[in-house]
């Protein structure tokens, strides 16, 4: 505020001096009171400057403020808000798309399955389900797992059979396939079939007593049994047809011997051998969700951008509101011109021929020229006017003061029809004027 009186006090000074320096100047000494500025009035003047530069200095600071909300802005925002939200919607779409694919084209890669065995009339058996963990097209390796002690019976057995068969669903029976005995000596159909033998491990009686001995601590102990763990492999590759009828939900083993056997535990272990695809997506797998997250996500984009710019063409603000203005405009009725040429519909009804029409006093009668005519009329009034400039030449007889001031007005006879009036005193009118020029010739001769 101290820095605004200030320079208030300075311009002071400075209009005093000007208006005593222009005072001095000029002669007869003019009066200077009002060149005189007072203090208040400087002081105001300084104020309104002070607040018009803070006024431009807040509009300066408030463009990029503008630029911001501005409508362009606006819709910049909503559609990047709308592109974002769809991108990441998409993003979720397709990674649900890839985990459902990835479950249903990747199967398990290994299903393990304890049997049962059920001892009594005949050879050990047993079965086990395995509801849909199996896939149509896909090869499996398949092996037993057998855990047994290592009882004199089992060592007596040596070599033992297994034989171990996938079986069908019960509903339904596929079209190739293999017979195979049961427990009690009914045929069953099977999708596929192998018998493959099994012995324990040989060791002779010294070897035997030195292994026990050196492990008795252990045996007491409770952490280390006398039994083995026998690895059968029955199937290398197998395979099973397409459809749901010929993947198989069951499968069943027979132990065949000689002595009555022992078992702990018996299981069945598959393990899928992956190739081509799956294999990609199996050991690569985020590689593959990347890639494949990746097509489908485009895939959506490009197809969610084609359907906005076909929504858009069909339903656009601007052209419906171009085309409710163009309905609700009226149509401005034009008149025709007299540059513009001639059209037989403006002047339907109209005679095609000139007409003279009487007027009032000793005005001169009103013409009439169609539109077919304009280059004939016109052609027609120049003649007649240089007939009368020929007379006022020769006989230097000005014309009618009523007629001069008609020839000079325009007037509109396009709205006037054929009347049939006016033929006679428009003769009339002729021979009086050839009668006046004839005294004229008369009074010179």
């Amino acid at each position: 505020m101290e820095e605004l009186e200030q320079e208030a006090r300075r311009k002071a000074r400075e209009a005093r001096l000007t208006a005593i320096a222009a005072s001095g100047s000029k002669e007869g000494g003019l009066n200077t009171s009002n060149d005189h500025l007072s203090f208040e009035d400087v002081l105001m003047e300084v104020l309104e400057q002070g607040k018009a530069a803070i006024k431009r200095i807040q509009e300066t600071a408030l463009v990029p403020f503008h630029a911001v909300v501005s409508k362009p802005a606006q819709k910049a925002y909503i559609g990047t808000f709308l592109l974002a939200t769809t991108s990441l919607f998409l993003l979720g779409l397709s990674t649900t798309a890839y985990a459902l694919f990835y479950y249903n084209f990747v199967p398990q890669v290994s299903v393990e399955r304890t049997i049962h065995l059920q001892f009594g009339n005949g050879p050990p058996h047993g079965t086990a389900k395995l509801d849909s963990a199996l896939t149509s097209l896909q090869p499996y390796d398949v092996s037993l797992l057998l855990h047994l002690p290592r009882t004199p019976n089992n060592l007596a057995a040596g070599n033992f059979m297994l034989d171990l068969s996938f079986l069908p669903p019960p509903a339904k029976a596929p079209t190739p396939s293999l017979p195979v005995l049961g427990a009690q000596g009914s045929m069953q159909q099977t999708l596929a079939h192998s018998r493959r033998p099994a012995i324990l491990t040989y060791a002779s009686l010294i070897t035997d007593t030195a292994s026990t001995l050196s492990g008795l601590p252990w045996y007491m102990l409770g952490w280390k049994t006398e039994s083995e763990v026998l690895h059968v492999h029955m199937f290398e590759g197998v395979e099973f047809g397409r459809g749901s009828g010929n993947v198989p939900q069951e499968l069943r083993l027979v132990v065949e011997a000689d002595e009555k056997m022992q078992f702990y535990e018996v299981g069945v272990r598959i393990v899928a051998r992956f190739g081509g695809l799956r294999w990609i997506m199996y050991h690569h797998r985020i590689l593959s969700y990347v890639i494949f997250t990746s097509i489908f996500w485009s895939s959506s984009m490009i197809s969610a951008i084609i359907a906005w710019l076909m929504l858009a063409s069909y339903v656009s603000p601007d052209s419906a509101a171009v085309k409710q203005e163009r309905e609700t405009t009226p149509a401005i009725k034009t008149e025709p011109s007299e540059s513009e040429p001639y059209e037989p519909s403006l002047t339907d009804g109209l005679s095609d021929t000139s007409r003279t029409f009487p007027s009032l006093g000793r005005h001169m009668p009103l013409h009439f020229t169609s539109r077919g005519e304009g280059s004939g009329a016109r052609s027609e009034e120049q003649v007649k006017n240089e007939e009368k400039e020929d007379v006022v030449q020769s006989t230097g007889v000005q014309p009618l003061i009523g007629e001069a001031d008609d020839e000079d007005e325009g007037t509109e006879t396009t709205g006037f029809r054929d009347s049939g009036i006016g033929t006679s005193l428009e003769e009339d009118r002729r021979a009086q004027v050839q009668r006046r020029r004839k005294a004229l010739f008369d009074n010179r001769g």
